[in-house]
């Protein structure tokens, strides 16, 4: 596969509804190219998400919301997560014909055998930050040395370890500690500097009560380090196809084509739409309150847009700098992510280069430049 531009949390239990999260699909199947909607056949497509439904994934639930999907023949099915699938696993098992994963982690698991292709690159930024108390001393990773530096694991980790690298630190001088999905952790005094994404586990800290105060907590109470603003900063959720499958198998490529456009859609719904992306995701499951899921939606958009170069295209920077990190990273047991270049397969523009393409003629903005965010003012509890 050539890297082509040719071809155009604080987690609860709840139940999802299979008739929310199906677009009408009760079966699996194989795609086999765009349907024709008209005649009302329907390519089935199976999509694994990388957690439950909530705003990071508004896209796709907005494609199939607002009938994208079916537009381009498809009838998709979003399985989700919450921990208990590893999504580029289920991708590379067969089990599914698209995941959303981080590009670190599954550059893990193609090292270890997976062959799947990052085809799309639906965040161009990262949304990790490392979060601590404003008199904490705490302003840099350089300022980690000698303090407890909490870690969700499970792959997430991958960036504090390369930012960490980069200053000369590792486990010998810094502490890390694994924490729940929620700030409790730090909130308690437990760890000196807490992950979050600007998403979710921050807003998690805002829209909770200052004890001292009475009043909910204001930024300027915390120090935030943003990976972006590191050389530890990697790519994170991208499409993903079966490699094997997009080279032998032509109508799953064009799936790939049609899937991609609709997603595109979605996301551009999403951007321009973002109270009712919210509502959306919030109709299919999500478990966060209004006000919290809103100021998600609005931070998810900040990942994605502008996108200089179209919605979804690899920047080869990008791309590499998450490759010379995770091969430079060393986690708390001494161990590399990587320990080699992933081959060229592990990413290509062709498809979605040609979906934006097909798109274009339609006049629509794929990159987003004048995008502006919206300001979402957090309730107590995410309510």
């Amino acid at each position: 596969m050539r890297h082509s531009t040719r071809r155009a949390l604080a987690t609860g239990a709840f139940t999802l509804s299979a008739a929310v999260l199906l677009a009408g699909c009760s079966g699996g199947g194989t795609p086999t190219g765009g349907g024709d909607p008209e005649a009302g056949e329907l390519t089935p497509v199976k999509l694994q998400l990388q957690w439950l439904p909530q705003a990071q994934f508004a896209g796709y639930f907005a494609a199939i919301d607002q009938g994208y999907f079916e537009e381009e023949g498809l009838e998709v099915e979003i399985i989700p997560s919450g921990g208990d699938i590893v999504p580029q696993d289920a991708l590379a098992n067969g089990d599914v014909d698209f995941a959303i994963a981080w590009v670190p982690k599954v550059l893990g698991s193609i090292e270890a055998g997976a062959n799947l292709t990052d085809i799309a690159q639906i965040f161009q930024r990262s949304g990790t930050l490392q979060v601590s108390w404003a008199d904490s001393g705490i302003e840099s990773v350089a300022d980690f040395e000698g303090k407890t530096i909490g870690s969700w694991g499970f792959g997430n980790e991958w960036e504090i370890f390369a930012a960490m690298a980069a200053e000369g630190l590792d486990s010998t001088t810094v502490q890390i500690i694994t924490q729940d999905f929620n700030m409790n952790a730090f909130l308690q005094g437990d760890i000196d500097a807490a992950q979050a994404m600007t998403y979710n586990e921050y807003a998690q800290l805002l829209e909770t009560t200052n004890p001292d105060t009475g009043e909910l907590y204001q930024p300027e109470d915390f120090n935030v380090i943003s990976y972006q603003d590191t050389v530890g900063a990697m790519l994170q959720d991208a499409i993903w196809a079966d490699t094997a499958r997009l080279e032998s198998d032509e109508e799953y490529a064009d799936t790939a084509v049609a899937f991609l456009k609709a997603v595109v859609k979605g996301w551009m719904f999403a951007r321009d739409n973002p109270e009712d992306a919210a509502e959306i995701t919030l109709a299919n499951g999500s478990a966060w309150g209004p006000s919290h899921e809103l100021w998600m939606m609005n931070e998810i958009n900040k990942l994605i847009w502008p996108s200089p170069d179209g919605i979804g295209i690899i920047d080869e920077a990008a791309w590499q700098q998450t490759v010379d990190g995770a091969l430079e990273a060393v986690n708390e047991t001494g161990a590399h992510l990587i320990t080699e270049e992933p081959p060229p397969s592990a990413w290509s523009n062709e498809y979605i280069q040609q979906a934006l393409d097909e798109l274009e003629a339609d006049g629509v903005d794929l990159t987003g430049d004048g995008f502006t965010p919206i300001e979402v003012e957090l309730q107590e509890g995410g309510n």
